[in-house]
């Protein structure tokens, strides 16, 4: 399925801005044990923090900010707090998740071994799919996406994420749920696609 967007031209996400604890650990981690490249930092102005870049591939970056007064983070509300399948997941509203970083398929289990050797404590492999728990334990033919999710130092969710189908049509068929809990009936399932311009 190919999605077109008829407002603006998109070329995916520049940044996703971060605030970390301790910027030499973030760049340890991010460097030095993900491999990202370190592409810009800044000293904000007046003593105010620091701004560094990593480049995640395909011209993107993941950015954090250094505040030297930022208040504390705050698991189980800010982010979550703990991994999927470890304990609870859910953040609050408005606040971000986990950042998932897009690896090759046929790479994936080779990265999964790599960051089990550079000790860093992650989750099972998940064959995401359509069955009942969503998740598989082998893959076959209804895997969509394969995943490990893991910390950071200052606890953000990363998941290594490989995509192994093209979605078509048939994947977009749940309507959405209002903030009372009722499906939104008819906003998505049985609406016509906008034609491709």
């Amino acid at each position: 399925m190919t999605a077109t967007n008829s407002e603006f031209q998109f070329c995916g996400v520049n940044h996703l801005a971060l605030v970390c604890k301790d910027m030499a650990k973030t760049v340890e981690f991010y460097r030095d044990i993900l491999g990202m490249p370190l592409i810009k930092t800044l000293d904000l102005p007046n003593g105010s923090g620091q701004h560094f870049f990593f480049d995640v591939g395909n011209g993107d970056s993941i950015a954090f900010f250094w505040f030297p007064d930022a208040p504390e983070s705050v698991p189980g509300i800010a982010a979550p707090e703990a991994l999927p399948t470890k304990g609870n997941f859910m953040s609050a509203h408005g606040s971000m998740n986990h950042i998932a970083i897009n690896v090759p398929a046929e790479r994936f289990d080779e990265y999964y071994d790599r960051l089990v050797a550079k000790g860093v404590e992650v989750t099972k492999i998940l064959n995401h799919d359509n069955s009942p728990t969503q998740s598989s334990d082998e893959i076959n033919d209804d895997v969509y996406v394969r995943s490990v999710y893991f910390f950071d130092p200052d606890g953000i969710c990363l998941e290594f994420a490989a995509w192994t189908k093209t979605f078509d049509e048939s994947d977009v068929a749940h309507d959405p749920v209002q903030a009372d809990g009722t499906k939104r009936e008819g906003l998505v399932v049985g609406r016509t696609a906008v034609p491709a311009e």
